[in-house]
C-alpha cells in the first residue's frame, strides 16, 4: 500500500533515503531496504510497534548514525558526513530530535537555561537569546515554568520543555521520538495538540509513535514499518487506520480487535 510512489521535487526535499541498512554491531538488523522521501512542510508519522526501528530511523534522519548500507541525503548533505562530524553543527541547527526521555535534554539549573543553551552556543547576543527563548517558551506553553529546574517538572512538562529547547535554535524539521509515551490522558492531548501547532507554523515534523489515536490529529501522511524493519505502507492516515488488516500485520492492533474506534471525536 503506496500512495507516494512519485518522487518528489529535488528543492523541496528534506529527507531522501535510498534503500538504507542498519546494523547496530554490524550485525543486529535494526532497519532493512528503506526508502523514503519528505519534503519541506509535511507532517509525517512513523507508525510502527515497538521494536519495529522507527527510533533508529529517527537516529538516522538526525545525523546520531549513519547507514550500514544504502544512501541517505538530508536536507542536501550526505548523511555519512554529517554522522562523521563534518558540518554537524550547522546540521544540527536544521534539524532537531527530541528523545523519548526528555531527562537525556534537560541538564541545566532552570528550563530557562535549557532552552538557551543552543541559541547560546550559536554566540547570539543575549537580546536575541531572549527572543528565541521566549517564542520557544510561549509555542510550548510553558513560559510560566522559565525558572523552574527540571527535575520539579511533571512528565508533561518536561517534555515541553524538551521540545522547546529545540525549537530555540529555530530547526526546519522537528523529530520527535515517543512524545506522548508515559503520559496521562489530559497531558497527553495537550501536547499533541503542541505539536499540531508546530506543522502549523509551518515545521516539517515527523514523529514516532505506535499509538494511532494521536495520528490523525497530528499526521497528513503515514508512513507504517512492520517488524520485519521495512515500509509496508504509506499514505494517507484515513487509508491506514481504515486497513484492519495492515494494522494486524504491522502488530498495531489483535486480531480479536473487531472496532478500531476511528469514527470517535479527538480533542479540538
Amino acid at each position: 500500500m503506496s500512495e507516494r510512489n512519485a518522487s518528489l521535487p529535488e528543492e523541496t526535499l528534506v529527507f531522501d533515503l535510498r534503500d538504507v541498512r542498519y546494523l547496530y554491531n554490524g550485525r543486529q538488523l535494526a532497519l532493512d531496504g528503506i526508502s523514503l522521501q519528505i519534503g519541506r512542510g509535511e507532517q509525517v508519522v512513523l507508525l510502527g510497534a515497538n521494536g519495529c526501528g522507527k527510533s533508529t530511523l529517527l537516529k538516522l534522519l538526525d545525523g546520531i548514525y549513519a547507514p550500514s548500507a544504502g544512501t541517505m541525503h538530508v536536507i542536501g548533505r550526505e548523511i555519512k558526513a554529517v554522522a562523521a562530524g563534518e558540518d554537524a553543527f550547522q546540521f544540527h541547527r536544521e534539524v532537531g530530535l527530541v528523545f523519548q526521555d526528555p531527562d537525556v535534554q534537560l541538564f541545566s539549573a532552570t528550563v530557562f537555561d535549557d532552552v538557551a543553551f543552543g541559541p547560546l552556543q550559536l554566540g547570539l547576543s543575549q537580546q536575541e537569546v531572549r527572543i528565541r527563548c521566549d517564542e520557544a517558551m510561549a509555542l510550548m506553553e510553558i513560559s510560566h515554568l522559565a525558572k523552574r529546574a527540571p527535575f520539579e517538572l511533571s512528565g508533561g512538562e518536561k517534555k515541553r520543555a524538551a521540545i522547546a529547547s529545540v525549537l530555540s535554535l529555530q530547526p526546519e524539521v522537528i523529530l520527535l521520538d515517543e512524545p506522548t509515551a508515559s503520559l496521562d490522558p489530559r497531558t497527553k492531548w495537550v501536547l499533541v495538540n503542541l505539536i499540531r501547532k508546530l506543522g502549523a507554523v509551518g515545521k516539517t515534523v515527523v514523529t514516532a509513535t505506535h499509538e494511532l489515536e494521536i495520528v490523525p490529529i497530528i499526521a497528513n501522511r503515514v508512513v507504517v514499518i512492520g517488524e520485519d524493519r521495512h515500509i509496508i505502507a504509506d499514505g494517507t492516515p484515513d487509508r491506514v487506520l481504515a486497513n484492519r488488516e495492515l494494522l494486524i500485520q504491522a502488530n498495531l492492533i489483535h486480531p480479536q480487535l473487531h472496532q478500531l474506534g476511528m469514527n470517535q471525536q479527538y480533542p479540538s
